[in-house]
């Protein structure tokens, strides 16, 4: 089955720009937005859970065990407040909604850690826990990787739309319309 992710990754999506239509450049533009929005959602889904799982982890470091659930929900705030995160390309999502989220990818986050196991860490081995958080750490990296692939594209998109209103092969006039 493919994708949006898999469509808009595709060397040849962007092809010559210049030869294609400002309404199919348009239109390209929300596609690959939609797909970027849905990988920034699914990105930010991958960090909370991975957040969890380190803090389960510290908790049976230090020795006080794992959190009952009603622990962890007083604790999350702390747990998934904004921490340092890799540098990035410190692009903010055009919406925070869910966007085009791609199927494969979000069935291997709830594979490493579904939202019914979240509440059942306590349960999880210290090897399983471990394991957890090594996919989720892998799965973020190919997550962000798409977004640099899905930025790149935006970028090359952008740049012809600025090129043709510059040019005057375009004019805000036409956005009225």
């Amino acid at each position: 089955m493919s994708t949006s992710l898999d469509r808009v990754s595709d060397d040849a999506y962007l092809g010559d720009l210049s030869e294609r239509p400002i309404e199919e450049i348009r239109a390209m533009r929300t596609e690959c937005q939609a797909v970027e929005t849905g990988l920034s959602y699914l990105r930010r889904l991958i960090q909370g859970r991975h957040d969890l799982v380190a803090s389960e982890a510290a908790n049976r470091e230090r020795g006080s065990g794992s959190e009952s659930l009603i622990d962890l929900i007083a604790h999350l705030p702390d747990i998934l407040a904004d921490r340092e995160r890799p540098a990035g390309t410190g692009r903010l999502p055009q919406s925070l909604g869910t966007g085009d989220v791609d199927p494969t990818l979000e069935a291997e986050v709830d594979a490493a850690i579904g939202p019914g196991a979240v509440s059942a860490m306590h349960q999880l081995s210290d090897d399983e826990l471990a394991v957890a958080s090594q996919r989720l750490a892998a799965i973020e990296r190919r997550v962000s990787d798409h977004r640099r692939v899905l930025f790149d594209r935006l970028d090359a998109l952008q740049a012809e739309l600025a090129r043709r209103y510059k040019s005057g092969e375009a004019s805000v006039e036409s956005l009225l319309n």
